[in-house]
């Protein structure tokens, strides 16, 4: 395995070449979440089609969309994906997959047939696992909006988090706080079913505000305890399909969609409805 040949072509490169798919090689090998796979173009055709092997195993065969979108045609469960590494990650689905799918399509219609979902969105001063919150946002499972609220967070809002949400310092000079905010909050979470897309983050942003304002792990252990939390990036990854050797896992899928709270809750509410239509 010639671990520096060309991901396209299939011979040495300073890059990608940048030549059609057509003109790549007939044989290469690369490797794909550490471990090493061989792609050989059938002897009957010349057309960009690779059948895929892991050490003498066929995965399947790929095809490179002939309009030159990008896109990899994967013929034995008639998917496009965006790159070549992940035509090969959905090549090594485990076989329990379309079992997993499932499961997941049953908890996405569950979800949206509960009336408690809520789900949310946090948006904070920093990207480190410490920050404090700058947006909070609610939505029900109709789609409604049940809490937007900009938060000063009594802290500096670092300019890598600015960059991603577009919130500064004088966006919330004169914006409440949490603990400003957390009645409400409170009475708003209270039995209800909350979704976020990694939860542990959104979650763990809440859990700090908490703590900040009560100042004992008891009263936030309370204030948790009223509330289920689940988290929607697992079943998303499960559902995209994308099985990372390296990790024995399904590849994370990003959301999508502008760093804004609001607009991270629509894009899951879609996302769930997706889910659910698996």
């Amino acid at each position: 395995m010639d671990a520096t040949l060309c991901v396209r072509c299939g011979r040495p490169c300073a890059q990608a070449c940048p030549g059609p798919a057509a003109d790549w090689g007939d044989a290469f090998s690369r490797q794909v979440d550490g471990l090493p796979v061989r792609l050989v173009r059938p002897g009957d055709t010349e057309r960009p089609t690779w059948a895929v092997y892991q050490y003498e195993c066929y995965l399947g065969t790929v095809h490179a969309r002939p309009d030159g979108d990008g896109l990899w045609h994967v013929q034995s469960a008639a998917e496009q994906r965006a790159s070549l590494d992940d035509a090969v990650r959905m090549l090594r689905r485990p076989p329990s997959w379309l079992r997993q799918r499932q499961q997941v399509a049953r908890w996405a219609r569950a979800l949206l047939t509960d009336p408690a979902l809520l789900v949310i969105d946090v948006q904070t001063a920093g990207l480190g696992a410490q920050a404090w919150a700058v947006q909070i946002g609610v939505m029900d499972g109709e789609g409604r909006t049940v809490v937007n609220e900009l938060l000063d967070p009594r802290r500096s809002i670092t300019a890598e988090a600015s960059a991603l949400h577009g919130i500064t310092r004088a966006d919330v000079v004169n914006a409440p706080s949490f603990s400003d905010v957390l009645p409400q909050l409170t009475g708003v979470l209270d039995g209800r079913r909350c979704v976020a897309y990694n939860c542990g983050f959104d979650r763990g942003v809440l859990v700090r505000e908490v703590l900040r304002h009560h100042a004992t792990a008891l009263q936030v252990k309370a204030w948790l305890d009223r509330t289920r939390w689940e988290d929607a990036m697992g079943p998303a990854a499960v559902a995209e399909g994308l099985w990372s050797v390296d990790r024995s896992r399904y590849r994370r899928q990003r959301l999508g969609g502008c760093y804004d709270a609001m607009e991270k809750c629509r894009a899951l509410l879609r996302r769930l409805h997706h889910l659910a239509g698996t």
